[in-house]
């Protein structure tokens, strides 16, 4: 059995500091300023003879926090290239739709400092890289689509100089277009019916009924807005040719081995012929999944055609005009409901704007759409999903990939509900969770046919969390505070998570893993899962120090490449630990095989009961036990020819969903959370401000409660900045105008709420057979955020009386914040009534 012992807080000196300045340290102990990620990483020590240092489970360091703090991690701008490097500068359309009349390359490639330059007529191989459908055009041949497509890129000696051979080409009159009106309204698009996939409708029962005989049915409609990924790290890419007409792509990229294969396709050559390197991004969240690609492939072109290495970096503001968004999305619900709350059945529909090209459209709408329950049972309900073509960038993934847009439906609809009724939010809330008791219709299966498991757990989740933010004496206060307050207005809500986890593209749900084990007994492995800060190698790591049972030290990971782990599917839909990390299990339990088989013959030892523990192979028992260094082993192994290297493979069982029936399991298990927010909202300004946040997660059995714990607080803060500060703004010609930190706000530090209670549910184990029985834990937390919006929505429905949750679209930004007070005054009488008045 594990014990845990509470480590002391490493002293400090404080000699030299006055009385002051020693009580504020001591008040901050603790806190999630200043030296909260050391405490927690010390907190806890595992006393476990057979445990080693490091390994799963345990709170271990990132594998290259020195080098983030140090500036000795090498992202691509890093990357030391040769002398004749060419740099790559690309010329974005003004317009957001229209054609291409001329375009004079000769010229611009007789400029000084220019080396060539290309377009789409240059193009030896495809000249479409849509990732699953096509649409997405390398360069524009004739119809402009969106305002930053790109119309064709110059290479020069430096960077300067491209940049100046685009400008000048604009200057020159190289480039005519002939402007078109542009499309931008996806509710517009979606009436006309111009969508870059079919629509599709999931459904159970027969909703018509259940909206026909409820006793009371609401309805309501919301605009969610999208997010920028605003990666620290912006797209860039460092090519260079090989000897045998292929290419090394080094690139800041989620998916390398698409990236290789639309390289190769554009350069027509064997996908064996490019070779993609990611070892770090600088942040990703979905931003480099596909739109990390068309960078790869422009360089790629440029350097086969020159024969000299290419640099290609975006600018910022030209990064956020030419890449994809979080997809906006215009919901509409209507619900029929019985005298309690409870949802009887009813209809959802869900417009995402795609921009102009598919890309992961398809798949973001149908996430969203089986998550537009979140963890409420929907009754009889009929769920559409439709997907816009608009005359903007192609929207793409972003954590949380089309669910949080879903969520965000059902729990306005929470919300309407309980004013409807009188009652408070988390009472309508509980009532709805799926749940196992005897009704007319089964309330634990979604509206897509998969039975939701740990139902027990989902409520345990959500009860835990109610008792220990001392939710019910908070709402007295805050009720009792905002009746004695003109102006400034608090509110509370509790919402809860239910996100599903595989990817909904079945084929994707598989990885690879390769295994190298030296004579000295260190430990090389690589896998297809590609590191953005999330910590992901780390835990690969503890992975296999685990199951050879090393020090994690022993273990190291290079860079991702497709010329050791082919074929690998893209670091998404928080799936990057669970396969990849089986598929490191897989191949550290074949090689464990191998070397005990060798060494029940070699040594002469039992094989039954033979183990790793501590860095030693151990068979027997008591006094016969004996027990053999890994290094020795490994020596003698290779010694007696035995392979140390070996490869591994995962693939998630039991997940299946058929488009045609709208039923199936797309997810292999669900992960669970819940948080309350309380907000405090300036009801003349608009201006808000959360006060407390209290989170529990769901994490099953964490493989490194350190590296998990930063996931939830950083992907609640990303969840609250979407819902309230990250507004991106087009002019009326389709141009982005939110297009850099000066325009677009995400959370900073002091965003941060001054009361921040994270913790991680323990002794809940995954249901399911995953690694070591965790739960994934990337896009999960984003979701706990919508509690801050929700609570905006409770303080500004104080101002109606609690008769009445406005109509809150995000970002609720001060000026949305402010023009929904205002409707409210307009509605109803001032709250609480003056004496004498009536209710």
């Amino acid at each position: 059995m594990r014990t845990l012992t509470k480590l002391d807080v490493p002293s400090r000196d404080t000699t030299d500091l006055d009385d002051a300045t020693i009580r504020v340290r001591d008040e901050q102990q603790g806190r999630i300023k200043g030296d909260g990620p050391l405490a927690r990483d010390t907190e806890f020590r595992e006393i476990e003879t057979t445990r080693t240092r490091g390994s799963a489970g345990s709170a271990s360091a990132h594998e290259s926090a020195v080098k983030h703090v140090t500036g000795r991690a090498a992202y691509i701008d890093d990357l030391q290239a040769p002398a004749d490097c060419l740099h790559l500068a690309l010329a974005l359309s003004p317009v957001a739709h229209g054609h291409l009349i001329r375009l004079d390359l000769d010229t611009l490639r007789a400029m000084p400092g220019v080396v060539d330059a290309v377009g789409f007529d240059d193009v030896p191989g495809h000249t479409d890289i849509g990732p699953v459908f096509p649409g997405d055009p390398l360069f524009v041949e004739d119809e402009i689509r969106y305002a930053g497509q790109v119309l064709f890129a110059v290479a020069a000696e430096t960077h300067r100089a491209a940049r100046e051979a685009v400008s000048a080409a604009w200057a020159e009159a190289l480039v005519e277009i002939d402007e078109q009106p542009a499309s931008l309204d996806p509710v517009v698009a979606a009436e006309r019916h111009e969508f870059v996939r079919p629509t599709h409708v999931q459904q159970s029962g027969d909703w018509e009924r259940s909206l026909a005989t409820a006793a009371h049915v609401i309805e309501g409609e919301q605009f969610v807005g999208g997010q920028e990924h605003f990666y620290l790290e912006g797209q860039a890419c460092l090519v260079q040719p090989t000897e045998d007409e292929g290419v090394i792509v080094h690139t800041s990229n989620q998916h390398p081995s698409e990236t290789q294969k639309l390289v190769a396709e554009v350069l027509g050559i064997p996908f064996h012929a490019v070779t993609v390197e990611v070892r770090r991004m600088g942040g990703g969240f979905g931003g480099k999944e596909t739109q990390a690609s068309p960078w790869a492939c422009m360089a790629a072109l440029v350097a086969r055609r020159t024969g000299r290495t290419v640099r290609l970096r975006l600018p910022r503001a030209e990064d956020m005009r030419v890449t994809g968004k979080r997809h906006p999305f215009h919901n509409r619900y209507r619900l029929g409901i019985d005298e309690t709350g409870v949802i009887q059945g009813g209809e959802l529909t869900l417009i995402g704007d795609c921009g102009y090209s598919p890309d992961l459209s398809e798949a973001i709408v149908d996430r969203a759409m089986f998550h537009a329950d979140n963890a409420y049972s929907l009754g009889e309900a009929r769920v559409t999903g439709h997907r816009a073509r608009t005359h903007t960038a192609s929207n793409t993934a972003f954590r949380g990939f089309g669910g949080p847009q879903g969520m965000m439906v059902i729990e306005a609809a929470m919300d309407d509900i309980a004013r409807r009724l009188g009652e408070d939010t988390l009472t309508i809330r509980k009532r709805n969770l799926y749940r196992t008791e005897p009704d007319v219709i089964r309330r634990d299966i979604t509206h897509y046919g998969q039975t939701v498991e740990q139902v027990a757990l989902l409520h345990h989740v959500v009860e835990r969390l109610e008792a220990d933010s001392d939710y019910w004496t908070r709402r007295q206060e805050i009720t009792e505070f905002n009746a004695q307050s003109p102006v400034i207005r608090r509110g509370l809500a509790l919402t809860p998570v239910k996100f599903g986890i595989s990817f909904t593209a079945k084929h994707l749900n598989q990885a690879g893993a390769l295994l190298q084990v030296y004579t000295d007994g260190s430990v090389m492995i690589n896998h297809g899962g590609t590191e953005m800060g999330q910590g992901l190698h780390t835990k690969i790591c503890q992975v296999v120090a685990r199951e050879l049972a090393l020090d994690v030290d022993t273990v190291r990971i290079t860079a991702t490449r497709t010329d050791k782990v082919p074929n690998t599917s893209p670091t998404a839909a928080s799936s990057g630990a669970d396969l990849n990390g089986m598929a490191a299990r897989d191949a550290c339990l074949s090689l464990k095989t191998r070397l005990f088989d060798f060494a029940s013959e070699h040594y002469a030892l039992d094989r039954e009961g033979m183990r790793l523990e501590t860095g030693h192979l151990v068979a027997g028992t008591g006094e016969s036990e004996r027990r053999i260094p890994w290094g020795e082993l490994v020596q003698a192994a290779y010694l007696g020819r035995v392979s140390l290297s070996e490869k591994g493979f995962y693939a998630t069982p039991l997940i299946h969903y058929d488009r045609t029936t709208g039923q199936g399991r797309p997810f292999y298990y669900f992960a669970h959370g819940a948080a309350v927010s309380e907000v405090s909202v300036d009801t003349l300004t608009g201006e808000t401000q959360v006060d407390r946040v209290d989170i529990l997660h769901d994490v099953g059995d964490s493989l490194n409660p350190a590296i998990d714990m930063g996931q939830v607080e950083g992907g609640f803060i990303q969840g609250m900045g979407w819902l309230t500060g990250e507004e991106l703004r087009w002019n009326d010609a389709g141009r982005l105008i939110s297009d850099g930190p000066a325009t677009y706000k995400i959370p900073t530090y002091g965003d941060l709420p001054p009361v921040f209670n994270v913790e991680l549910l323990q002794g809940h184990p995954n249901s399911m057979a995953s690694i070591y029985r965790s739960k994934a834990v990337g896009e999960p937390p984003f979701m706990l955020g919508i509690s801050v919006w929700a609570a905006l929505r409770d303080a500004l429905s104080s101002l109606a009386g609690y008769r009445e949750a406005p109509r809150l679209d995000t970002p609720a930004t001060p000026e949305r914040v402010l023009m929904a007070a205002e409707a409210l005054r307009s509605r109803h009488p001032p709250w609480p009534p003056a004496a004498g008045e009536p209710e």
